[in-house]
């Protein structure tokens, strides 16, 4: 199998790399390598790699920054994707696209599934969910939501989201600023990756699916779970998204069911489970 990967420095898609490479014949692009904005370039590159699958990790994840840089943001988050699925399609690929839980607007009070209606409260969403419409448009395509992404960077100085460094701060016995108020479910990147090459080798129906680690909680639980594995005290600073001064606003509540994917044959470990694990190695 070939599989072209698209984002390849980041923190997602160093999972996606490290999993693939004992079953595929891997052909990353960082954003020097391929500028996923001109349509141009994008179609010729695919065409050339010829892959079997096409897995998008790229994102422009500044969530304050493209309030005011819009433009930006839907170049990368919609126009590129649009890109790519007309490649993928043109190659005979099949795409995978990574989407976000931003997409919902946080008034619920149980677990997103697959068939709730979005509600984007920011530049950032609505350019993801318009990538993700863009991307269904593709009978093969599977687009994947997750978030609160923590795992394994590129590379020692690479972005590990803001997991690593609520970690870091713990460690370092420093106060640690969580939200009290925003409950996600987890997506550990290993196991992201693992769900992403098993839908493929299952050859699950294609379409949408959230992948996300089991269960929940609020920011707050998931730093004091992690001082807990740690053994080491946990000094936080209750922060509220009411009294943060962000710029762009956050869903309060998005926790996200991974049923559908279970039911398609991938059980997701618990987030406490895949915390644990990932401690283990940082």
């Amino acid at each position: 199998m070939r599989v072209m990967i698209t984002g390849a420095a980041g923190l997602l898609a160093a999972a996606v790399r490290r999993e693939f490479a004992a079953h595929a014949d891997i052909h990353p692009f960082d954003k020097q390598a391929l500028d996923l904005t001109d349509r141009v370039e994008v179609e010729a590159t695919v065409a050339r790699v010829a892959p079997d699958v096409l897995i998008n990790c790229a994102a422009f994840n500044d969530v304050d920054g493209a309030e005011e840089r819009a433009v930006a943001a839907l170049q990368a988050n919609t126009f590129a994707v649009l890109w790519l699925t007309r490649a993928s399609r043109a190659a005979g690929a099949r795409l995978v696209q990574y989407s976000t839980d931003f997409v919902f607007d946080g008034t619920g009070t149980r677990p997103y599934t697959e068939d709730d209606t979005p509600g984007p409260c920011s530049v950032y969403a609505s350019s993801k969910l318009l990538g993700d419409w863009l991307a269904l448009e593709e009978p093969k395509a599977y687009v994947l939501r997750v978030e609160s992404l923590f795992g394994k960077p590129a590379s020692p100085l690479g972005r590990r989201g803001s997991l690593g460094g609520i970690v870091d701060r713990i460690k370092a016995g420093e106060e640690v600023p969580v939200f009290v108020d925003r409950t996600v479910s987890p997506s550990y990147t290993a196991d992201v990756a693992r769900a992403t090459r098993r839908l493929l080798e299952l050859e699950a129906p294609a379409g949408l699916y959230h992948c996300v680690n089991s269960g929940f909680g609020t920011w707050a639980d998931i730093a004091a779970e992690a001082a807990r594995i740690l053994e080491r005290p946990l000094r936080m600073r209750a922060l509220t998204l009411a009294t943060a001064g962000l710029k762009a606003p956050r869903p309060l509540y998005c926790a996200m069911s991974n049923a559908k994917l279970a039911r398609a044959g991938i059980a997701m470990p618990d987030w406490r489970e895949a915390l644990a694990k990932y401690l283990r190695d940082v």
